[in-house]
């Protein structure tokens, strides 16, 4: 699980930097690493080093998340902007 939290995790990232719709990708992928992040973190019975992985992931799916978020603002605000100049 917490190979697939960071896994999701850094594709997140990476969808964070493609054009149109990775944007959309990256949120998704936040929200997936954020939860086996949880998920991970929650388990006692896992090493402290799996534990660490699954903070990790949740850190870093939360700054996805915060990117794709940041990029749908500028997109909706750049929309509005245009309809502003046409009409």
């Amino acid at each position: 699980m917490v190979r697939s939290a960071l896994a999701a995790a850094l594709l997140g990232v990476v969808a964070a930097a493609l054009p149109a719709p990775g944007l959309y990708a990256a949120i998704g992928l936040g929200i997936g690493a954020v939860g086996l992040g949880w998920l991970t973190l929650r388990k006692r019975e896992l090493s402290g080093a799996a534990r660490l992985g699954g903070a990790a992931a949740m850190t870093l799916g939360g700054a996805v998340m915060a990117l794709g978020a940041a990029r749908v603002a500028i997109v909706l605000v750049a929309l509005a902007h245009v309809e502003r100049l046409a009409g």
